[in-house]
């Protein structure tokens, strides 16, 4: 599957629209391609309670399952001047468990994979084996 990032970007950077962030004054979009073609978004949504607030790869992961599911081929995250984030540990992990074989990220030092991002991580096979 081709991965258009400009693409990828211009959708993240226009999620950004949809970004409650009243208090960090930090709004983050989010953009993914999905197994489908399908290209999905997200954007965060802060709460008065801190700790409530929804990041962007959230609001991400619930459009995918909003829009029939799927898994996450590539990534892109920015800021509000359209800069590549890394997304956090727990966001690394919640796009762990909605990746397709080998999903590729655009980070702040380049394209990297899944694995190389979150290395070691523990997923649903891991609770398969466990079981």
């Amino acid at each position: 599957m081709d991965i258009n990032w400009a693409e990828l970007k211009t959708a993240a950077i226009k999620a950004l629209e949809n970004s409650y962030a009243p208090y960090s004054k930090f709004p983050v979009g989010v953009a993914a391609l999905t197994d489908r073609g399908d290209v999905i978004t997200g954007a965060n949504v802060e709460n008065a309670s801190y700790g409530l607030g929804l990041c962007a790869e959230c609001s991400l992961v619930s459009e995918l399952f909003r829009t029939g599911g799927g898994k996450l081929v590539a990534f892109a995250c920015v800021d509000k001047h359209g800069n590549e984030l890394m997304p956090c540990g727990r966001c690394r992990q919640l796009l762990y468990e909605h990746r397709a074989p080998g999903m590729l990220l655009s980070t702040v030092s380049g394209i990297k994979t899944i694995d190389e991002v979150l290395p070691d991580a523990f997923g649903p096979d891991d609770l398969l084996e466990r079981n």
